[in-house]
């Protein structure tokens, strides 16, 4: 077991002061680049220091995505769990808790959920867990054996949190956990952050890439599966017909490192598409390529609550999706966005190919998208939600206590 916290005099300082605040343990699979992983980054960042500590738990490992972290009082830690399952990482996991004490563990997804046993086991009061999308095991949350995970892990969680009413539904018909448990919390986007281009796009880092006059088609995502940038790819190969001198119109840009390069640039070789794409690999300057962008696509298979897509509306961008999960929950069809059926290349280049011949039909919807983002999806509208949430979580331990403390009455002196 290891752990990674930059420790200074001015932050023990900080730990000391604030050895009254209420500490939340975050289990997670693993620290890296993902929307899961901004989502709770974002939040840390955005608590005041004064309301709660934190400390991330990830079963597997991290990497340099940690950075983003802007607190010095947040220790990290990697249990090192093996592929499949492990009695000891659970082990490692309780041990842990026990010496950390948390006031609230609060586990994400069915990787994190196992997490609640060891967490109750080591006596932490509140645990909390939240659902945040789908994987390739279990695209519309139909695989039984999930759902009877589910529900065995279902008596040591206090409260659910649901990223997407969809997500809310299926903890409600599927793993039969009673709504006054489940509170519905969408991800919320930093729309200082991320803004429009003022007059025109702006400038890729890729020289000579995309000309003026041409139209930059991007997605953002981790190159895996579930997000099936191979139909992107292969509906840009079929847009490349279907437009008039699509050759020095049509741009296109992957934002994303994972398995599925390889696959997606043999795609695009194949039809001599290459050279129209940039497969950026992944990037830190997320906020300016979105700047640099006319059409915002996501192809995913499965999605909880994108918080990239969220990113693309506060980005002024249009957006075309497919019809998965949380994803209509987050735009409105017609407005702001149009949505495709998933692994469909076909109706993904149709759709796609409406905004380019009507660039002014994608402002107007790029512009929709933006005022959606401010008035429904801000950060701080998600982060006093979460913090509503965990004082919600706390006074009601502090209420089980006091029954359980309750002093018996003798009623035969009052008789």
């Amino acid at each position: 077991m290891c752990a990674e916290f930059n420790r200074t005099p001015e932050s023990d300082v900080v730990i000391r002061k604030t050895a009254d605040v209420p500490l939340i343990a975050h289990v997670i699979y693993r620290l890296d680049v993902g929307g899961l992983e901004n989502g709770l980054v974002n939040l840390i960042n955005r608590i005041p220091a004064e309301r709660f500590r934190h400390t991330i738990i990830c079963l597997t490992g991290y990497s340099e995505f940690r950075h983003r972290i802007q607190r010095n009082d947040v220790p990290v830690f990697a249990l090192n769990k093996p592929a499949g399952n492990s009695l000891m990482t659970h082990l490692k996991l309780w041990r842990l808790l026990k010496r950390l004490r948390p006031d609230i563990v609060h586990t994400r997804n069915l990787a994190g959920l196992e997490g609640t046993l060891p967490a109750a086991l080591a006596g932490v009061p509140v645990r909390i867990h939240g659902e945040h999308g789908r994987d390739m095991g279990d695209l519309d949350g139909s695989n039984p054996g999930r759902q009877r995970l589910r529900r065995l892990f279902k008596p040591f969680v206090h409260q659910y949190i649901a990223l997407s009413k969809d997500l809310e539904r299926y903890l409600h018909d599927q793993i039969q956990v009673p709504p006054a448990k489940v509170t519905q919390i969408y991800n919320g986007v930093d729309t200082e952050l991320f803004y429009p281009a003022r007059d025109t796009r702006e400038p890729l880092p890729f020289p000579d890439f995309a000309p003026p006059g041409a139209f930059v088609i991007g997605t953002v995502g981790r190159m895996q599966a579930v997000k099936d940038q191979l139909t992107l790819a292969r509906a840009f190969v079929l847009l490349l017909r279907m437009v008039p001198q699509a050759e020095w119109r049509l741009r296109l840009v992957m934002v994303g490192e994972g398995p599925l390069r390889g696959q997606v640039a043999d795609i695009l070789g194949q039809a001599g598409a290459g050279k129209f794409a940039w497969l950026a690999g992944e990037r830190d300057d997320v906020p300016q390529l979105m700047r640099g962008l006319d059409l915002f696509v996501l192809p995913s298979l499965a999605e909880g609550i994108s918080n990239t897509l969220l990113e693309a509306m506060a980005s002024g961008l249009p957006v075309v999706a497919t019809r998965v999960g949380g994803t209509p929950e987050l735009v409105d069809e017609g407005t702001t966005a149009k949505l495709v059926p998933p692994a469909d290349p076909e109706s993904l280049a149709r759709a796609i190919r409406e905004y380019v011949l009507n660039p002014e039909m994608a402002r107007h919807h790029g512009s929709a998208g933006r005022r959606l983002a401010e008035q429904r999806f801000g950060l701080d509208v998600m982060v006093k939600k979460y913090i509503d949430l965990y004082d919600r979580a706390l006074a009601g331990n502090r209420q089980r206590k006091s029954k359980i403390h309750l002093p018996r009455i003798n009623t035969d002196e009052h008789r």
